[in-house]
């Protein structure tokens, strides 16, 4: 249990609550544990505890589909997921056949590569499996903790090309056609499945939901009769005294936050997180965090990935050249730095 709240504590961005609006019937929430390895929280209003719950049911359902199609870490009996897309037998992958969803998902990723200039590259999964296992060895037993040798992070880098997904939408498979390269999707994958859940919402004439899973945030229509209200956790985490460093109004975008203080380990006394660049093979160093707000929750994910890895003026510019994304960074000094249309979302509680 005590695991279970510190995870709530440390999402990275927190519903403020909203006094003196006119609501729409009663406000819920429910909360989730057992997806994408996270807590999802969902936040409503509905007439009755019952309507709500209805709601949170297919939010759920929507929830677990992708959960367990994305995963790299478990199989489910019926299901092909990215695991088995991963595996290799006889010393080679199989051409698996997939869902919808995960085609949709991989082209998604093919296109916020092109996007992002190779900065968020789902193929990096044999680079991103060696630090995985050196960073839970390391939280495990801290005073063995060791980095990934240098050595095998290239050599794992060599098999990181994204052209040898091989994806084909007719038959519905895709083929990994390096036997050394595997998928590593967590850049993207809740972002854009918090995306598709709010869109299947949407559909449906379902407003007045707040999505929140792993501190990937989706504002569904509105609070009541107003934005909803949403905080920005401070990175810096030894200023207990300033625990939201922004306050932003949203109706329906997406708020999606990279930092440092997320999923790390320390060697020899210096921290390592979980954002690898995959020009240095290690983790980036330019900010504390980045925030970027979106209307297209999976969009908003890969690119609050791929700033946090470019340094400010090359990031500045491709949000700047961007529609409908914005971005604030918090410098190693704890500075805030945004983009031009950040602040018009901002406010002062």
């Amino acid at each position: 249990m005590k695991k279970v709240f510190s995870v709530l504590l440390a999402l990275c961005l927190l519903l403020v609550p909203l006094s003196g609006c006119k609501q729409a019937g009663e406000k819920y929430n429910a909360y989730y544990f057992e997806y994408f390895d996270t807590v999802s929280i969902v936040t409503g209003y509905a007439e009755s505890k019952e309507a709500f719950d209805a709601v949170c049911a297919e939010i759920e359902a929507e929830l677990k589909e992708y959960h367990r199609l994305y995963t790299i870490y478990n199989g489910f009996e019926g299901v092909n997921n990215l695991k088995t897309v991963n595996a290799v037998t006889d010393g080679a992958h199989s051409e698996v056949q997939v869902d919808r969803k995960v085609i949709d998902l991989l082209l998604f990723a093919k296109e916020m590569y092109r996007e992002t200039d190779g900065l968020v590259n789902v193929a990096m999964g044999s680079v991103l499996k060696l630090w995985h296992v050196y960073r839970n060895e390391g939280i495990d037993d801290p005073a063995a903790a060791q980095l990934p040798p240098m050595e095998k992070l290239k050599d794992a880098a060599k098999h990181t090309d994204i052209d040898k997904v091989i994806i084909d939408e007719e038959n519905g498979t895709v083929f990994l056609a390096d036997p050394k390269m595997s998928l590593d999707v967590g850049a993207i994958a809740k972002g854009y499945a918090v995306e598709q859940i709010a869109r299947h919402l949407e559909e449906k004439g379902i407003t007045g939901y707040l999505l929140n899973v792993g501190g990937n945030v989706r504002a569904v229509g509105t609070f009541g009769e107003k934005p909803w209200n949403v905080g920005i956790e401070n990175p810096d985490k030894e200023n207990e005294d300033v625990p939201h460093i922004e306050f932003l109004h949203l109706t329906n975008e997406a708020v999606i936050t990279s930092g440092v203080y997320q999923r790390y380990y320390y060697v020899d006394g210096e921290k390592y997180h979980h954002i690898i660049d995959p020009e240095t093979l290690m983790p980036g160093s330019n900010f504390m965090s980045v925030s970027v707000l979106a209307e297209d929750s999976g969009v908003g994910d890969a690119f609050s990935t791929a700033l946090f890895l470019m340094n400010y003026e090359d990031g500045l510019k491709l949000i700047e050249e961007t529609e409908n994304v914005e971005a604030m960074w918090v410098m190693p000094d704890g500075e805030q730095r945004y983009s031009s249309g950040f602040k018009a979302y901002t406010y002062v509680p």
